[in-house]
């Protein structure tokens, strides 16, 4: 099993934009890449510009990644939740566990299941204010 902490950068309608900028400042190589409009839950509830917000994007950088989104509908991101900190596993589990354990006295985001980019993931803020997205690699 492996654990990684990656930072997952929320941004306001510009991470396809910045993704770009990344490419070109630091050499970021994109892994993975799904808009909104990928997701095909979500496909009446966008318009066709919303639809091309990353849902989430994956990029090496070096030997690190980033992890991106946009946030829903282009919304403004709150104070403190520009950056969270990314928990990647390999074992759904595992996932489960962590997730669990930093929900206690904190506040869930969105709630530890599937999605159309992991078989788990969830986003918790702990009790001392540090936002979280427990992600689960796909098992291929």
């Amino acid at each position: 099993m492996t654990v990684r902490i990656t930072p997952y950068l929320n941004m306001e309608g510009n991470a396809g934009e910045a993704i770009k900028f990344y490419e070109k400042a630091i050499g970021a190589e994109v892994l993975s890449l799904i808009t909104y409009g990928d997701m095909p839950e979500m496909s009446n509830t966008f318009t066709d510009d919303l639809k091309n917000l990353v849902a989430h994007a994956k990029l090496r950088v070096g030997e690190s990644e980033l992890m991106f989104s946009d946030a829903p509908g282009g919304s403004t991101i709150e104070q403190g939740k520009k950056v969270t900190i990314c928990i990647s596993t390999n074992d759904v589990e595992e996932s489960k566990r962590i997730f669990n354990v930093l929900q206690e006295d904190g506040q869930i985001n969105m709630p530890f299941g599937e999605t159309p980019f992991s078989p788990a993931f969830g986003d918790v803020t702990d009790k001392f204010g540090v936002t979280f997205q427990v992600y689960t690699e796909s098992q291929n």
